[in-house]
């Protein structure tokens, strides 16, 4: 398939303009798959586990840590084993990290560019809350007004909640507002939510699943995203 812009069934069309752009994180604005897979692995040793591959992991991730662990851990261990081990996980996540983790090519200058004109910006992951502020301003400081992950107040996707949440938080509307993503579950999510549905072809979901999912729009490249700018 070429470089260009996928029009997909969905609500809206190639016209659409936003003044709202709400993000995925991870496989959307950063890689941070190598991270996952080092932090994950040191998890399973330390409990005794074998360790997963990176395919493996590639495929449990998305669905926030609690779907992770329990995909990692053999099938035979139990809920406290597996309960123990995603706890593990979150105390060793500030010893390992995201040094290997890196913002996509282009998303830096697109963010810019969108903020320059005058887009309401905001990050909406699955991954825990602590770790998107974290990461945000790491790799992308200054960029984005508001940063949410899982919580009790933002649960995860597809559950619209968080999105409607954010959305609000900016001060815009559902009509104004495009969803940004690499998988499945975020196309579900916009859907849930009554938004526009972008879905990029350089994350953790291929375009074939992309396409079945029916999202609005698919994308190659972030600096197509500029072209629907309000």
């Amino acid at each position: 398939m070429d470089n260009q812009s996928t029009i997909t069934p969905g609500h809206m069309n190639r016209s659409a303009r936003f003044d709202t752009f709400i993000f995925d994180l991870d496989g959307t604005l950063l890689d941070t798959l190598p991270d996952l897979v080092e932090l994950t692995n040191a998890t399973l040793r330390e409990c005794g586990y074998p360790e997963r591959t990176q395919l493996e992991i590639l495929s449990f991730v998305g669905n926030g840590v609690k779907a992770l662990m329990y995909q990692a851990v053999p099938e035979d261990a139990d809920i406290d084993d597996v309960e123990h081990a995603m706890k593990r996980w979150k105390d060793l996540y500030p010893i390992y990290g995201h040094r290997f983790t890196r913002a996509y090519d282009g998303i830096p200058d697109t963010i810019a560019a969108l903020k320059k004109g005058g887009a309401k910006l905001a990050v909406l992951s699955n991954k825990f809350d602590g770790a998107v502020r974290e990461i945000v301003d790491a790799y992308l400081p200054g960029l984005f007004s508001v940063a949410h992950g899982e919580c009790a107040d933002f649960p995860r996707k597809p559950d619209p909640a968080g999105l409607l949440r954010t959305i609000d938080e900016l001060g815009s509307t559902k009509e104004r507002t495009a969803y940004i993503g690499d998988s499945t579950g975020d196309v579900k999510a916009s859907r849930n939510a009554g938004v526009y549905s972008i879905s990029v072809t350089w994350g953790y979901h291929t375009e074939e699943q992309l396409i079945n999912a029916e999202p609005d729009l698919i994308i190659h490249h972030s600096t197509e995203l500029l072209q629907f700018l309000k």
